[in-house]
C-alpha cells in the first residue's frame, strides 16, 4: 500500500474526504435517511448526546481494533484521515448549509437534495477508494469477512450495512429511502465515477484499476 504512495494520490484521497463529508451532510439535512454507517453513528450520538463527528471517532476506534486485528494490511494513511477528518466535515457542512438556508418540507425538495447527496457521496467513495491509501475503519469490516469467510464480497457487505441500519432503527433513527438507497444503488455510480473521474485523477489507466 505504502508503494502506491505518492502526492497525486494522497491529494485525490484528501479531496474525496472533503467531498464525503459534503455528501453525508446533504442526507442528513434531507432527513431521508443517510448511509447505513452514518445512520447508525447519528442515532448513537442523539442517544448519548454526543455530537456526529465524536461519535463517529468513537465507533471507528472500536471498528479499527478489528482491523489492526485481523486486517492489518488494509491500514493505511487513507484509513487515519478518514477515521479523524469525515464526521468533523460532515458536522461542518451540515452547521453551515443550515445557517443560511431552510430546508422546505416538501417531499420533492428533499429528495432532490437526497439526489444530489447520492451524487456528491458515490463521488467521494470513488475518490477515496481509486486512491488505494488504506480503507476506513467500518469498510474493512466486509473486506475481512470476505477475506475469512465463504462469502462474496457483495453479501458482506449486505450484512455489515443491514445490521448497522437494524440498530439505527431500533435506537430511532431515521431508516429511509436514502439508506436503502446507500445500501443497495451506490455500486453504479461509483464504477461510473471511477472510469470517468478518479482513475484519470490518479493517473491510472482507466478500467485497469481494482475497483473496477
Amino acid at each position: 500500500m505504502f508503494g502506491k504512495m505518492n502526492l497525486r494520490r494522497i491529494l485525490v484521497m484528501c479531496f474525496g474526504i472533503v467531498v464525503m463529508g459534503l455528501g453525508i451532510s446533504l442526507f442528513k439535512i434531507s432527513l431521508m435517511g443517510n448511509d447505513p454507517s452514518s445512520a447508525m453513528v447519528m442515532a448513537l450520538g442523539e442517544k448519548l448526546g454526543i455530537d456526529f463527528s465524536i461519535m463517529l471517532i468513537i465507533m471507528n476506534s472500536l471498528f479499527f481494533l478489528v482491523e489492526i486485528l485481523m486486517g492489518r494490511k488494509y491500514i493505511g494513511i487513507g484509513t487515519f484521515v478518514n477515521w479523524f477528518c469525515v464526521g468533523i466535515l460532515a458536522s461542518f457542512y451540515t452547521r453551515l448549509i443550515t445557517s443560511f438556508w431552510i430546508v422546505p418540507d416538501g417531499f420533492l425538495p428533499r429528495l432532490l437534495l437526497m439526489g444530489g447527496g447520492v451524487l456528491v457521496l458515490s463521488l467521494s467513495a470513488s475518490l477515496y477508494q481509486t486512491a488505494d491509501l488504506g480503507i476506513s475503519p467500518y469498510d474493512s469490516l466486509s473486506i475481512i469477512m470476505r477475506d475469512r469467510l465463504p462469502v462474496p464480497y457483495f453479501w458482506c457487505r449486505i450484512f455489515t450495512d443491514a445490521a448497522c441500519s437494524a440498530i439505527c432503527w431500533l435506537l430511532g433513527g431515521i431508516v429511509g429511502l436514502g439508506t436503502l438507497f446507500c445500501a443497495l444503488g451506490l455500486g453504479p455510480f461509483i464504477h461510473f465515477f471511477n472510469r470517468t473521474v478518479s482513475e484519470r485523477l490518479c493517473g491510472i489507466q482507466p478500467g485497469t484499476s481494482d475497483n473496477n
